[in-house]
């Protein structure tokens, strides 16, 4: 039997977050049923963690992005929430964070939690190399030794970006060991799946062209591109090439990302 009935994803919204409808979509387009709720009404206590099986922070710009991207976010959650996304957590739950989410992540000290601790920060998102707001498609390559459950399956994919703040840092320590746990589940790369050449494949700068890592369990993922962005084909910027060409596929790239979470949960 089933551990969970239905598979409910809570998207956490409001203060400047802008992708609830996508994100709310994608999960549904993988048989969850999906949840938006206000960041106030969580740290008010009106509705809780434990109706939920997924937790999304998603991307925008949460409060304005002042102190840093998804900094104030980041202290809302920590001081109200701590424990309960702890228990979140331990029993096995899951947790993506993308783009303002993933910088919340890192705030958090959700992701990469090196060790099992969480809630301690061990990297961050900063502002990107070139200086300005990205707004783009990117290749990306995924770790097969990765245990993150989101991107099981991917070789190599494509995702839209738009951020000022996704360059991927951490001290030199942190990042050989999240590289030696294949903490990394995502890479920036050339269109051929080879390493990033620099700008614009690697579109901000990340140490190790690295664009979403997970925690050691695997449950706790977080990218700075896009995924719920491409849940259609027709989102691709080439889909009319591949419609004339006869390869236009059923869905976007994206949405295998939310599959492979729904999917995980189902099976448990």
């Amino acid at each position: 039997m089933a551990k969970y009935e239905k598979i409910k994803a809570l998207i956490i919204t409001g203060v400047g977050l802008n992708c609830e409808k996508e994100t709310a979509a994608a999960f549904e387009s993988a048989g969850a049923e999906a949840e938006k709720i206000h960041l106030n009404d969580l740290l008010q206590g009106k509705r809780s963690l434990e109706e939920f099986q997924i937790l999304a922070f998603i991307g925008g710009f949460s409060f304005g992005d002042h102190l840093g991207s998804g900094t104030v976010f980041a202290n809302k959650i920590k001081f109200k929430l701590t424990e309960d996304i702890r228990k979140f957590i331990a029993d096995g739950k899951l947790v993506i964070g993308i783009c303002n989410g993933f910088q919340t992540l890192t705030r958090l000290g959700l992701a990469p939690a090196l060790n099992g601790k969480y809630f301690e920060q061990q990297a961050a998102l900063v502002h990107n190399d070139s200086g300005v707001f990205r707004d783009d498609w990117i290749h990306l390559a995924a770790n097969e030794k990765s245990p993150c459950i989101f991107t099981k399956g991917i070789t190599t994919f494509r995702l839209p970006i738009r951020h000022g703040e996704g360059k991927f840092v951490a001290d030199e320590a942190v990042i050989k060991e999240i590289e030696e746990k294949n903490l990394v589940a995502l890479r920036y790369c050339a269109p051929d799946g080879s390493k990033a050449n620099g700008f614009p494949q690697n579109p901000n700068g990340a140490i190790n062209d690295i664009a979403g890592i997970c925690d050691e369990t695997g449950r706790i993922f977080g990218l700075m591109p896009h995924p719920e962005a491409f849940l259609s084909p027709f989102n691709a910027p080439d889909w009319q090439a591949q419609k004339q060409e006869g390869r236009l596929p059923e869905w976007g790239e994206g949405k295998i990302i939310f599959d492979n979470a729904v999917n995980y949960l189902k099976s448990l």
